[in-house]
């Protein structure tokens, strides 16, 4: 078969066999055998980076069996995951010892992200921390830069030579900060401004307003960020919230005429559909339906507040069928320990755990993929293998390590019952070493044991 892609002068069609889950719906409310997609033997159809036709292999063989396929045997296919916060200029400080969360941002954050002013310095981590997101299965990520617009420049160019869909943004931080890290209301406005126009929607880049918390942005600052969404509805808005009690209790001294942490943001018109708001570890009840209402997201990160201390989030509340809200995972390196969104769901289990509720593999998996997508508004074009989406997928290997062998005799479900229990054993042992590839647009960008591709930054 000569493929119509190939005959008009495009790229050839092209395939991947293997096993396959994906979500169609969040299993948190739909029973998992109508959320969860389990095709054992399936097919899924490239075309110039998106998905042209997915399905099992025995239906879809006549009609594209002679195709180039790559065929991964004893594998699992699944969506790219989706890190829906996470800080880039952290990379070099991640596991930095012992402090909560405001003595540990004077302590080890802020000195390292001076050193972003350089931006052959912030090039160079840039290629680090794509590095580690590829290698660990995270093709999409919502994330902070620094203070100064250099630091976004270098992500963003990092990213556009890569195709990767990403979302940045430069912190805005007018107070409460080293006076090398300060910008001001009008700068961080201007500065800001200037981002957007250059990159967002450039490719396959977002651009995100970044106030870093309302500890650190004054009321000026914060209306300014509220401007720019209403100069440019269809930006993101990425903050941190209710991470810590101490940093609540500020809050509440800074904002006296603010009935709580969320209504700082509120009143600056910072929360709406595309705003999303790190931790939310110490939401009130109000917090929770108000954030509901405004289809706003929280980004659950439990490796960072065990780390920090910082307390157990209620996904529960989160997800609760009277007020819902949308939630992501996020490894929130360098607070987070693990660049693996993996590791991140085997913590976010044990954090539902220590709440007395539960978090099955299919919820986290779904956390990672459409739940993530859902989260930043990606999902008409990420998250699932609907056909039209972009290609960005991985294949793990749930044998990967002796132990996960032994736990995984058998290395293809033979049900949806029997995935569940391989996925759980995924998720509790599974980290970088359980990716095999990662594919963006449909090429392979990381396989386990080559090298990368020379993503060489420019000086």
């Amino acid at each position: 078969m000569t493929s119509q892609s190939s005959q008009s002068g495009q790229p050839p069609l092209k395939t991947i066999r293997g096993s396959f889950l994906d979500f169609v719906d969040d299993p948190f409310y739909a029973p998992e055998a109508d959320s969860a997609r389990y095709i054992a033997d399936g097919l899924l159809v490239l075309d110039g980076g998106k998905i042209k036709a997915f399905g099992a292999y025995a239906d879809l063989q006549s009609e594209y069996g002679d195709l180039p396929t790559t065929v991964y045997a004893e594998r699992l296919i699944m969506p790219g995951f989706i890190d829906t916060h996470i800080h880039y200029p952290q990379t070099e400080m991640i596991a930095a010892y012992g402090e909560q969360l405001l003595e540990w941002l004077d302590q080890y954050v802020f000195p390292t992200e001076e050193k972003f002013q350089d931006e052959a310095y912030a090039q160079k981590v840039a290629e680090i921390f794509l590095d580690q997101l590829l290698s660990n299965g995270t093709t999409t990520a919502l994330v902070f830069a620094a203070v100064f617009p250099q630091s976004v420049e270098a992500f963003f160019e990092a990213a556009e030579r890569r195709q990767l869909c990403m979302i940045a943004g430069k912190v805005m931080m007018d107070r409460n900060a080293p006076d090398y890290l300060c910008d001001t209301a009008e700068s961080s406005y201007q500065e800001t401004k200037a981002l957007i126009q250059k990159w967002h929607k450039k490719g396959r880049l977002r651009y995100a307003v970044t106030p870093r918390f309302a500890i650190t942005s004054s009321n000026e600052q914060l209306r300014k960020a509220g401007e720019l969404l209403k100069e440019f509805p269809d930006v993101y808005m990425h903050t941190h919230i209710s991470e810590n009690v101490n940093e609540v209790a500020w809050v509440k001294e800074l904002f006296p005429d603010c009935e709580g942490y969320l209504d700082a943001y509120d009143q600056a018109g910072l929360v709406g559909e595309r705003s999303v708001f790190a931790h939310g570890v110490h939401l009130t009840d109000a917090e929770f339906q108000r954030l509901s209402e405004m289809k706003s997201a929280i980004a659950f990160c439990p490796t960072s507040n065990l780390f920090l201390g910082s307390g157990l989030f209620s996904l529960d509340q989160a997800k609760s069928a009277a007020h819902p809200v949308k939630v992501g995972l996020g490894t929130d390196v360098g607070a987070g320990t693990s660049f693996s969104l993996l590791q991140t769901a085997n913590e976010a289990y044990k954090v539902a755990q220590l709440r007395q509720q539960k978090l099955s593999s299919f919820q986290a998996l779904f956390l990672a993929t459409l739940g993530g997508a859902r989260a930043l508004c990606l999902e008409d074009t990420l998250g699932n293998f609907e056909v039209g989406k972009e290609a960005d997928f991985i294949v793990l290997d749930l044998r990967a390590t002796p132990l996960m062998a032994f736990r995984n005799p058998a290395a293809v479900a033979s049900s949806l019952s029997d995935l569940a229990d391989r996925t759980f054993s995924l998720v509790m042992m599974g980290d970088d070493r359980a990716i095999q590839s990662t594919y963006i647009l449909g090429e392979i960008v990381y396989q386990k044991g080559k090298a990368s591709p020379p993503y060489t930054a420019t000086a």
